[in-house]
């Protein structure tokens, strides 16, 4: 081989060897990649709305259970008895304002009856006060006829017991209208007062909204002596156990969403340039490494904690050196959502995960992630 050909050969190799570090490079500008991703899902904590002990666990470490499904049984007999006090005390109210009702009742038909009362003393006034001042001018008459001589001392006698009887029960009627009077304004201060203590009719009552209110409240704190999953998932670090006390609102036992799992896959910030949401991307897992799980970029992340800047305890700026001539990379987070998980993978929150995102148009599915690089 002659010297020419040497160099020739060489020439082609270096050639070779630079176009195919340019298309691995250019693959790598336009189909990031990272190793740093892990399994996400929503957690849900399971804490009781009421306290007591477990009298009854339905559900095994690690078990799938389903919407609506029993956890646990808290000891109910405490929520019964003050659920059937509640219903009592109801009762107690119901009868209570029926009673308060038929009071109101009789306090509006006495009101009626000293009004009818007055409206017959009034009449009763008054005819007694025309009477009364017929006889008075007949008296007068009597005694003017009696000093000129024309009438009898006997007819005057009469004209004036005559006049002193219409004129007593002219009072009479006066005492009994005030008397009348009288009866209706303690009937109304009554009624006021049967009504104040009635207070809204029907179903507005405070009482009664109140006593409800009560057994609603009862009813449904016994409603929550039975603990149920919210969501289809996976009961994981089960550890109350039967007789354990749990506490209202304190969480007890966690629950993983099993239709909420993401990828949270780390890149470098010199790795987003290009990066959009709804970029296709591919994902494959430590546990599962020659099963690729078609997924796509859902959204990226905004910001990250700082490391320099923070306080220190003496409440100077905590600075880490650096090598001038060496700059890292921040990592970012990619939220991937799965669009199509496999029936032979088994999603695990926590788990490993290798990320590779699509920033370009480009048919076909990537080859799995070596498992070297898992």
């Amino acid at each position: 081989m002659t010297r020419f050909s040497k160099y020739l050969l060489t020439l082609l190799v270096v050639a070779i060897a630079l176009g195919a570090v340019g298309y691995k490079y250019r693959d790598y500008v336009l189909n990031p990649w990272t190793r740093n991703g892990q399994v996400r899902a929503n957690v849900i904590q399971v804490a009781p709305r009421v306290s007591g002990p477990i009298i009854e666990l339905s559900i095994t470490d690690n078990q799938f259970v389903t919407a609506g499904d029993l956890l646990f049984r808290i000891d109910p007999r405490t929520y019964e008895a003050q659920y059937a006090r509640a219903r009592a005390e109801l009762d107690r109210t119901q009868s209570d304002l029926v009673a308060l009702a038929r009071q109101v009742e009789a306090a509006q038909a006495s009101v009626r009856q000293y009004e009818v009362a007055i409206t017959a003393a009034e009449s009763e006034v008054k005819a007694t006060r025309a009477n009364r001042t017929a006889s008075e001018r007949t008296l007068e008459r009597s005694r003017i006829l009696m000093e000129r001589g024309d009438t009898s001392q006997a007819q005057f006698d009469t004209a004036e017991r005559e006049y002193l009887v219409n004129l007593a029960t002219e009072q009479k009627a006066e005492a009994a209208l005030l008397s009348a009077r009288s009866a209706l304004t303690q009937a109304t201060a009554t009624l006021a007062q049967a009504e104040a203590q009635l207070g809204a009719p029907g179903e507005e009552n405070a009482l009664l909204r109140s006593a409800k209110a009560d057994l609603e409240q009862a009813r449904l704190e016994l409603e929550f002596t039975e603990v149920r999953a919210s969501v289809d998932g996976m009961v994981t670090n089960l550890q109350p156990r039967i007789g354990s006390q749990v506490v209202a609102n304190q969480p007890i036992m966690a629950l993983i969403d099993s239709g909420s799992f993401w990828i949270d896959a780390y890149f470098r910030e010199t790795q987003l340039e290009r990066m959009r949401a709804g970029n296709q991307a591919f994902v494959t897992l430590m546990s599962y490494p020659d099963t690729i799980i078609e997924a796509s970029v859902d959204s990226i992340g905004w910001g990250i904690a700082k490391q320099d800047g923070s306080t220190s305890q003496n409440l100077l700026p905590s600075v880490s050196p650096t090598f001038e001539w060496i700059r890292l990379a921040q990592r970012i987070p990619v939220r991937i959502r799965l669009d199509a998980v496999p029936d032979t993978v088994e999603l695990r929150v926590g788990s490993t995960a290798s990320v590779l995102v699509r920033t370009q148009e480009q048919a076909g599915t990537p080859p799995p992630t070596p498992s070297l690089l898992q």
